[in-house]
């Protein structure tokens, strides 16, 4: 069944309404002039890279076998966008980012599928210096944990000047430059960061040195992780404030992995929703948000809590999602909590049913759009 729009909760319409107001205020154009104005590091580059992801399986080996945590995933990222993945812990939305950089680590691999980036080709055949070029050149990426991924026995400097020795930037005093003016407009003292350690830095300090690192080489395509996990909400609402601004003015793909559908509603233009490392929903954010077709796209909404209205409304899903080792072989993924279980879901995967932009994976909803259109007929 469908949810009307004035079931999400308020907080979520208020985020939606001021994303809709945002998004349709963007100039790509403006981004990609001032890239080229900075080009002197990347010349190359002429505007944002557009990516597609095809039939994408990553499997892990464990002593059952190799167990899948990404299975057939089709999804596109279009240039100067950016797109959003939310879903439950293990649904493989960070096993998808790192398929992006042909980052997956054993006993983790990519058993299959392709991701092709504008002037990289595909990334899964990469390796070795070409593979090492594309990360950070190309592709920037923003880590989970920013104390983790920062090293705690050098500078923030001294770790920058290393990032740039490593991709042969010859002006090291323009890249430190250039990354004091990020840090400098993320609201903090570039040369203060630069001379610190990470336990001299807050989490949301760290997070905005994980953007600076992610940006300062000049990449394009840029990959959040969970921008804004256990930060408070004020600097919760810093980073999406940076992330939106830097992806405008520097003319980005940009891509956010998280499990908060409040977050995608402030930033993200387009929305794929993942389940047991399938993608099962994705389309323009207002419209997915707005009228979820799939049903757990539709419990998700039904789980926010609300601060107005009837508090009762929100409801947890039941069961729990699947473990690498549970998700099951064949039908639907997403059955055992399903109120729209059928018998086909058991045996067969679900069919992709297309409505122009916005695509959804379930037997249901293509069952109930044969009965509307053999009623039309």
């Amino acid at each position: 069944m469908f949810v009307p729009a004035e079931k999400v909760s308020m907080t979520l319409g208020e985020r939606l309404s001021a994303a809709v107001g945002v998004r349709s205020d963007r100039s790509v154009e403006a981004a990609r002039n001032r890239g080229a104005a900075e080009g002197t590091r990347d010349a190359d580059r002429s505007g944002p890279p557009g990516v597609r992801v095809r039939d994408l399986s990553v499997v892990y080996r464990t002593a059952a076998g190799e167990l899948p945590a990404v299975s057939g995933i089709d999804l596109d990222l279009p240039p100067g966008t950016i797109t959003g993945v939310v879903g439950e812990s293990g649904s493989g939305k960070s096993t998808l980012a790192l398929s992006l950089l042909n980052a997956v680590q054993p006993p983790g691999r990519i058993r299959s599928g392709s991701v092709e980036i504008d002037g990289l080709g595909d990334v899964t055949r990469l390796r070795g210096e070409d593979l090492r070029r594309a990360r950070g050149r190309h592709i920037g990426y923003v880590f989970q944990a920013a104390q983790n991924s920062l090293n705690p026995l050098k500078t923030v400097g001294k770790q920058l000047l290393d990032l740039g020795r490593s991709h042969e930037i010859r002006d090291l005093r323009g890249l430190v430059r250039d990354a004091k003016d990020l840090l400098g407009r993320m609201g903090m003292d570039g040369a203060r960061v630069l001379d610190s350690h990470q336990h001299e830095l807050s989490g949301g300090m760290r997070q905005r040195v994980g953007i600076m690192f992610a940006l300062v080489l000049n990449a394009h395509l840029v990959v959040l992780d969970e921008p804004t996990t256990a930060l408070d909400m004020i600097t919760q609402a810093t980073i999406l404030r940076i992330v939106r601004e830097v992806h405008e003015e520097r003319g980005l793909t940009t891509f956010i992995i998280t499990h908060d559908l409040g977050v995608v509603a402030e930033v993200a233009d387009r929305l794929a929703i993942m389940y047991g490392g399938r993608v099962v929903e994705q389309g323009p954010t207002t419209e997915v948000l707005g009228a979820p077709r799939h049903p757990y796209t539709q419990g998700l909404i039904r789980a926010i809590p609300r601060l107005v209205g009837d508090l009762g409304e929100a409801r947890a899903l039941p069961g729990r999602p699947p473990t690498l080792g549970t998700v099951p072989s064949r039908g639907c993924v997403f059955r055992e909590r399903c109120d729209l279980r059928m018998d086909v879901c058991e045996t067969e995967e679900p069919p992709t049913v297309p409505y122009g932009e916005w695509i959804v994976a379930c037997h249901a909803v293509a069952a109930r759009d044969a009965e509307t259109r053999e009623e039309k007929a």
